[in-house]
């Protein structure tokens, strides 16, 4: 799972205000502003004088200032005037979004912190999931607070009302989403743009990357769309993003790409896409496109002092998303490899810190003290970049390791293994 609550910064105080001045004929004074309110208390400034007037009346206004047939608007109002509408890219997406509910069997595995377990129920309607009140979220967040400034995540689904998103990749009616969204479902139903509600079982899911694949059967054939190279995506990108917030419904909001590569300190494969277009309970799951309509990552989680967006979303890109998604498809399940070794990068060269004997980097020759510098032709600066490479990897890929031992600089291929279950 990947789980997103930033602890609110603190925030000062921030007062706007707007002056307008004015000429007025004749000289007349122009009225003293009211001086018991709090806004003027907050921003009063020394009076400054104005020797001429900022507008002139009509009659002041010298001839032949303003060119006829000239356009006076500021060149930023123009530009706003003339921004492409999103509406043709919408028109072309929306149909392939998702909206998922689900319900689950009482377990004493979803009990909550007071011991009351979550009832089986079917889907809420839309006035069901409006009118009910916030749940308890403290046994789904305790587990995942990351050491990067104390930072606690939301995962961007809705656990009130077992509401989530997803998008279809096949016109068979195969569908992507978070594994967090379905969880351990017992029974999951899927609303199709065209009003539809069908049925879904699970292809399977990934738990390192928080990814599923659901399936439902169509008698036609469903809109889909296609995935885009998130390694091709810039700072300051447009992205759009689509979902189901709240339980709400489709529906889409835009922003730009703030940040690539984020680490949120929940796996190995953390390499998190911030957006800052609003995402929302809910939209965990939905696709964000590019402006060629392409899939370049999947809303997973949020950074907020509270549920609801401040502007902190995060995508799995869809360079790791299509591949575990393709390997779902096939086989049922993602095989990642393992190394089997630990890694202090507090100082550079990074080196190895402890070698599992059983592990794949024994057999291959690593062992304790030695310096890794570089991954085939790929220099190593930081853990992260070997952990990374080495679960986004098969199992049996051999990777050659130039390391450093007692001053002598060689090179040692080592086949990967299989990472266990229990290691994200």
């Amino acid at each position: 799972m990947v789980w997103s609550v930033l602890l609110p910064a603190a925030v000062g105080s921030m007062v706007a205000a707007g002056v307008c001045l004015w000429w007025v004929p004749g000289g007349e004074k122009v009225p003293e502003p009211i001086k018991n309110t709090s806004l003027y208390k907050a921003v009063r400034h020394p009076p400054v004088p104005v020797s001429s007037p900022l507008v002139l009346p009509p009659a002041a206004t010298p001839v032949g200032a303003l060119p006829v047939g000239v356009n006076h608007e500021a060149p930023a109002l123009r530009e706003a005037l003339n921004l492409p509408s999103f509406a043709p890219l919408v028109h072309q997406v929306i149909p392939a979004v998702v909206n998922i509910s689900i319900s689950h069997a009482s377990s004493s595995a979803d009990e909550d912190d007071e011991g009351e377990p979550d009832t089986a129920s079917p889907p809420a309607s839309q006035e069901q999931r409006r009118a009910s009140p916030a749940p308890r979220k403290k046994h789904r967040l305790r587990h995942h607070v990351t050491g990067k400034g104390h930072h606690m995540l939301h995962p961007a689904d809705d656990e009130l009302t077992g509401a989530g998103s997803g998008f279809v990749v096949d016109a068979s009616g195969i569908i992507v989403t978070n594994r967090h969204v379905i969880g351990h479902a017992t029974r999951i139903m899927v609303s199709l743009s065209d009003g539809r509600s069908l049925p879904a079982h699970s292809l399977g899911d990934d738990p390192m990357t928080d990814i599923a694949v659901i399936k439902v059967d169509s008698p036609t054939p469903l809109p889909c769309v296609s995935w885009g190279d998130s390694r091709q995506v810039e700072i300051g990108d447009w992205i759009l993003v689509a979902g189901n917030p709240f339980g709400f419904g489709s529906s889409v909001t835009a922003g730009i790409v703030s940040a690539v590569g984020r680490d949120l300190g929940s796996g190995a494969l953390d390499d998190f896409m911030q957006l800052d277009a609003p995402i929302n309970p809910g939209n965990s799951g939905g696709p964000a496109f590019n402006l060629q309509g392409q899939v370049v990552a999947m809303n997973a989680a949020i950074a907020s002092p509270s549920d609801g967006s401040v502007g902190i979303g995060f995508g799995i890109p869809s360079e790791i998303v299509a591949p575990v998604v393709e390997a779902i498809r096939q086989t049922g399940h993602v095989e990642h490899g393992w190394l089997g070794v630990t890694l202090n990068d507090s100082s550079f060269p990074m080196w190895v810190e402890d070698v599992d004997p059983h592990g794949a980097a024994w057999r291959g020759g690593l062992r304790k003290k030695d310096a890794i510098l570089a991954i085939g032709n790929i220099p190593v600066h930081d853990a992260r970049t070997v952990l990374r490479s080495v679960a986004a990897a098969h199992p049996g890929t051999v990777f050659n390791f130039t390391i450093r031992r007692e001053g002598k600089i060689i090179t040692l291929p080592v086949a990967l293994g299989k990472r266990p279950t229990t290691v994200f």
